[in-house]
């Protein structure tokens, strides 16, 4: 054997398993309809799962389902949202922008009252408190953004 081809049988290389380290980032315009909602909750289960990622893959789901739903509730005119998803080898950040400036005040004041158990809504931005390592909103050029971040789960914490 040549010493060239034995250096590159003694060469590590990752298995395909393996999940990266390296970040990973998108953007995605979505219709200013309920139909964003389903097509959200599919990108970001996607996204975790072809990536391998290790956050909480449900949770994720149902808070990027809560924010895009609630910027197609509480934004008027039929300018599109976009989802950005911002995948980092500690944790999931997922950001809804949208084109109104007002900021969700449920989402960091103090909840004062509970959500009437009668009413469909009012639910949302307090899952968001509530099952996220942390959340916000900020300003942008042309509305807002909200957002929350999810913690990448070690693997052996992980449920299988």
């Amino acid at each position: 054997m040549k010493a060239g081809q034995h250096r590159l049988l003694h060469e590590r290389k990752p298995p395909v398993h393996e999940r990266s380290s390296a970040p990973a980032s998108w953007r995605v315009a979505l219709p200013h309809t309920a139909a964003a909602v389903p097509v959200a909750r599919a990108l970001i289960r996607t996204a975790l799962t072809e990536l391998a990622h290790t956050a909480d893959c449900d949770t994720a789901e149902l808070l990027t389902a809560e924010l895009v739903a609630n910027a197609v509730e509480h934004t008027a005119g039929d300018a599109p949202i976009e989802l950005v998803v911002e995948l980092l080898p500690t944790s999931c950040q997922v950001e809804v922008h949208d084109p109104d400036p007002a900021p969700p005040v449920e989402l960091t004041r103090p909840v004062l009252a509970e959500p009437d158990p009668w009413q469909e809504g009012g639910r949302g931005l307090l899952l968001i408190r509530a099952l996220s390592s942390s959340c916000g909103h900020r300003a942008t050029g042309s509305g807002k953004a909200v957002w929350f971040r999810l913690p990448a789960v070690p693997a052996q914490r992980r449920r299988v």
